[in-house]
């Protein structure tokens, strides 16, 4: 089984980069198996099409604007997906709306999707988390890895890793 976890959003907006920063935390942080690709999307539109090739489950990471106070967390599957890409409006929402468009009519749609992300606080003009994403970050990482193993996918923390090989 192939699974892809994609992270969008544009890092130069403060929190609208959170998915970005989850993939970057998730790297540094966990051993996957080979077959668990991790994808920073950044603001990528159709070309992330090519990416989507082979997978069998997708998770989405992005910043959700929900209604809820910042650092709130959603999780969206099956229908509810593309209702969250109903509305959306920003780049690359609507580039992700359009390549799971184009896939389902491609047959490349995955037969999973996941959409995980959390409610920003601030689309100021940054590089850095608002203080209340940050606070958060953590939750949202675990969410991401909690789906994973629901998948019965065999996720490590780098620690687990360097305590097994020693």
């Amino acid at each position: 089984m192939s699974i892809l976890v994609l992270g969008v959003g544009n890092i130069l907006l403060s929190d609208e980069g959170l998915g970005v920063r989850v993939i970057e935390k998730i790297k540094e942080g966990y051993v996957l198996p080979e077959d668990v690709k991790l994808l920073d999307g950044g603001t990528l539109g159709i070309e992330l099409l090519y990416f989507l090739e082979g997978s069998e489950k997708l998770i989405i990471v992005d910043a959700i604007k929900g209604g809820g106070p910042p650092g709130t967390l959603y999780k969206f599957s099956g229908d509810e997906v593309k209702a969250y890409f109903k509305g959306k409006i920003s780049a690359h929402e609507l580039g992700i709306q359009e390549v799971l468009g184009i896939a389902q009519l491609t047959d490349r749609y995955p037969k999973e999707v996941v959409v995980i992300g959390m409610e920003p606080e601030s689309l100021e003009v940054s590089l850095e988390l608002s203080q209340t994403v940050k606070d958060n970050l953590e939750k949202l990482i675990k969410s991401v890895i909690e789906q994973l193993k629901e998948w019965n996918i065999e996720v490590k923390h780098v620690d687990e890793r360097a305590r097994h090989t020693v």
